[in-house]
């Protein structure tokens, strides 16, 4: 079991990386998360919904994800507020303190039950904890961090990030804060994003090792442009820059709203790596500018985020922008459903009083909120007709598309009697029968879909830079990268850093494996 002395110091990354490993040797492998508080979600091959992390970290052993994977999600709506999702499926919302006072007492079943089908199916089972174990006023109910350690009777391993500081207080201070019975079951430290000369922190080192009687079976290097998913939005932080802050030479400007409960920010992965592109998150609207893209990104509160944007005046600078003729306004999931007329929620569901809410009316859509929640993989194309094809520089063969969908409102075309929008894709479930998805203004500059990773489909991103270019004058590109070849890669490069500064034979060592 990998935990943390915190959140975001690299867990589920090498979680990833000795998944990967122990594929390679040999080993049938799979991940594990009891309890996963993240808005990145990802769909199984069955239709249920997972956290990303274990979806990429199964997409590392080589393997399809299940819910056994990560049997509990939890997604905030709003402040106290979450979803709680049981294999996949929503079980209620609930307040934290009903949480832990009425579900986790009973969470211990489902959890070890999931694990135990694991473990009869492989080889290696890694576990991943959840932000520290050292959290005190959590122990008590914990079922993702020592209690899990315990329950399953597995060795840990602390991961600490020296890269933002104080890394042997965040160690020491974690063994301290421990029961010795816990304390017990640390075998190992690995230190991760480390820069500079190993040498200077020999010293340091050797002194924990004394200090604790822990080893060190690793320092990783600080990885540079890893291209791997992240779980939750404290990797956004930094990647807001001002409008002039862009790519050199005059290259594409894509801005991304990060309102307050931005979920599934993956679907923008695939862009950060085109040639001439520059990604930026905003979370002011003196930050937006003149885009070229104005990407309004999936929420698990899509009035509550409506609500965001309107009271932080991205609405008006939303419209000073458009008025250039030139940006394109692009809503996936709930930022589809925020540029219709009209979002309704009669049953409250979205943490607020049950009403209706007017949309930023780009779209003829409403939309409505729905008890059940869809969760699902599809495939389909472009359509021929579809508006964004009136933009220069598309290829005129068909263009296959492939995605998620994860959404629990309901949207419809309503009073388009003048035939301003059209829909953008055919698409089909799983032995389903083909509909239509998506809506687009007849300009093509406006346009929305509930289609989680769209941007992943390479010749459709291809073909829809290549329209942004042709329309500022820049050269097209011929060819794009492979998103599923990249990640791959990835997967290997992270691999190899691992075996090269973890010591795997102690790895090795602590699953009684030679």
């Amino acid at each position: 079991m990998l935990q943390g002395t915190a959140s975001d110091v690299g867990k589920s990354v090498i979680t990833a990386a000795l998944c990967r490993i122990f594929v390679q040797d040999g080993f049938r492998t799979s991940p594990f998360k009891s309890q996963n508080m993240a808005l990145n979600s990802y769909v199984t091959a069955d239709g249920k919904e997972i956290g990303r992390a274990q979806g990429m970290q199964a997409e590392a052993c080589g393997i399809e994800a299940t819910t056994d994977m990560n049997p509990i999600l939890i997604k905030p709506t709003h402040d106290m507020h979450s979803q709680i999702v049981v294999h996949g499926r929503p079980l209620a919302n609930m307040s934290a303190a009903d949480y832990r006072s009425k579900y986790l007492p009973t969470a211990k079943a489902t959890v070890m039950e999931a694990l135990g089908r694991l473990r009869s199916a492989y080889d290696i089972v890694v576990m991943e904890g959840a932000g520290s174990p050292a959290e005190i006023n959590l122990k008590e109910r914990d079922i993702v961090n020592m209690n899990l350690a315990g329950w399953a009777d597995s060795p840990v391993v602390l991961v600490a990030d020296i890269d933002r500081g104080g890394v042997f207080a965040f160690l020491v201070g974690t063994l301290e804060l421990l029961e010795p019975h816990e304390r017990a079951r640390v075998k190992g430290f690995i230190i991760n994003k480390f820069r500079g000369d190993l040498s200077l922190l020999q010293p340091g080192l050797d002194w924990l090792e004394e200090r604790t009687g822990i080893p060190v079976l690793g320092v990783l290097p600080y990885i540079h442009d890893l291209r791997l998913e992240a779980e939750d939005s404290v990797a956004l932080e930094g990647r807001s820059r001002p409008a002039a802050d862009r790519q050199a030479g005059g290259g594409i400007d894509v801005a991304v709203i990060r309102t307050p409960r931005i979920s599934n920010f993956t679907d923008f992965d695939p862009l950060t790596g085109e040639p001439g592109v520059s990604v930026r998150f905003v979370s002011r609207s003196a930050e937006l500018g003149q885009p070229d893209v104005i990407l309004l990104p999936g929420t698990k509160n899509t009035i509550g985020d409506l609500e965001f944007l309107k009271e932080q005046g991205f609405d008006a600078a939303i419209a000073e922008a458009m008025r250039s003729g030139s940006t394109q306004l692009i809503g996936i999931c709930g930022g589809y459903q925020m540029l219709g007329r009209t979002l309704s929620d009669p049953d409250g569901l979205e943490g607020r009083q049950a009403g209706e809410t007017e949309g930023l009316g780009y779209l003829p859509l409403a939309t409505v909120f729905a008890v059940d929640k869809k969760t699902v993989r599809v495939s389909g194309r472009l359509l021929p007709d579809c508006p964004l094809r009136l933009e220069g520089g598309w290829d005129a063969a068909a263009i296959p598309v492939e995605g998620y969908e994860i959404h629990m409102g309901r949207t419809t075309v309503v009073e388009d009697h003048q035939g301003s929008a059209h829909p953008l894709f055919e698409i089909r479930e799983t032995d389903g029968e083909p509909k239509m998805e998506g809506c687009g203004a007849k300009n093509g500059r406006i346009w929305g879909t509930y289609l989680h990773g769209i941007f992943h489909n390479d010749e459709f991103r291809k073909s829809w830079l290549n329209a942004i270019r042709a329309a500022k004058g820049l050269r097209t590109e011929a060819e794009t990268f492979s998103v599923k070849a990249l990640k791959e890669r990835e997967f290997d490069r992270v691999a190899e850093t691992v075996r090269q500064h973890v010591k795997m034979d102690e790895i090795y060592k602590l699953l009684s494996i030679g």
